[in-house]
């Protein structure tokens, strides 16, 4: 499969390239599998290359002592990772871990960097999604810490149906309140009043979503004001 082919799944931010830049920018990159599991980046480690998820998504993760990582954002074909590089920085802040697998397209650093040199464009596009992800975090920081553990769980939800392109992924409680920063029991109690309400159902780690409307209604206020800066922005 092609990069052209591969990005018929697009990448948004790819896609926001007027069309001959883009058409070049993909003979570029090599459309990649997303692997569950697998580490993408380690903080204060140089950038091997760079990824623009498809389908599947990447999550940043940030470890302080001895405890399990914490997840600070989600990456899908909204985003990208590496983006600091529009800042010369060449450096991981976060471990990248591909969370839900698919596809992506990828591409050395060397490469990006002689791109954003070249295209005001892609240079314009990469600081417009810094500054969300920027956005992203601090939601994400402040979520934490004010909001009850159902609708910060519904949230997370939404962002990963968002980039998962399908109703139903697979997502273990242990994993779940690993990445909320929560105990494990604390999700169980929060899953099963949502599958309760029949806006989810949960079964050895498949979570299929049945009501789209009600679980956004659910959520805290944080999902509508991320998903707002993505829409003003970026369109």
């Amino acid at each position: 499969m092609s990069a052209a082919e591969a990005a018929q799944v697009i990448n948004q931010l790819i896609e926001r390239l007027p069309r001959k830049e883009r058409n070049e920018f993909l003979k570029c990159c090599e459309p990649v599998e997303l692997v569950f599991g697998t580490t993408l980046c380690e903080p204060n480690q140089p950038f091997q290359s760079v990824y623009f998820p498809l389908s599947g998504f990447i999550s940043l993760l940030i470890k302080i002592g001895d405890h399990q990582p914490l997840e600070t954002a989600l990456i899908g074909n909204e985003g990208m990772l590496g983006a600091t590089l529009a800042l010369g920085v060449k450096t991981a802040p976060m471990r990248a871990v591909v969370q839900g697998a698919g596809t992506a397209l990828r591409m050395t650093v060397a490469q990006c960097q002689m791109e954003l040199r070249d295209s005001t464009n892609l240079l314009r596009i990469f600081n417009r999604y810094l500054y969300i992800q920027i956005a992203q975090l601090s939601q994400n920081g402040a979520c934490s810490h004010f909001h009850k553990v159902e609708p910060r769980l519904v949230r997370w939800l939404l962002m990963t149906h968002d980039r998962a392109h399908a109703d139903h992924f697979y997502l273990t409680h242990e994993y779940l309140a690993d990445m909320l920063g929560v105990r494990r029991s604390s999700i169980t109690i929060a899953a099963g009043m949502l599958q309760r309400k029949k806006l989810i159902s949960y079964n050895r780690g498949k979570i299929v979503i049945l009501d789209r409307k009600r679980l956004e209604a659910a959520s805290c206020e944080c999902y509508d004001i991320m998903s707002g800066h993505y829409a003003r922005l970026l369109a």
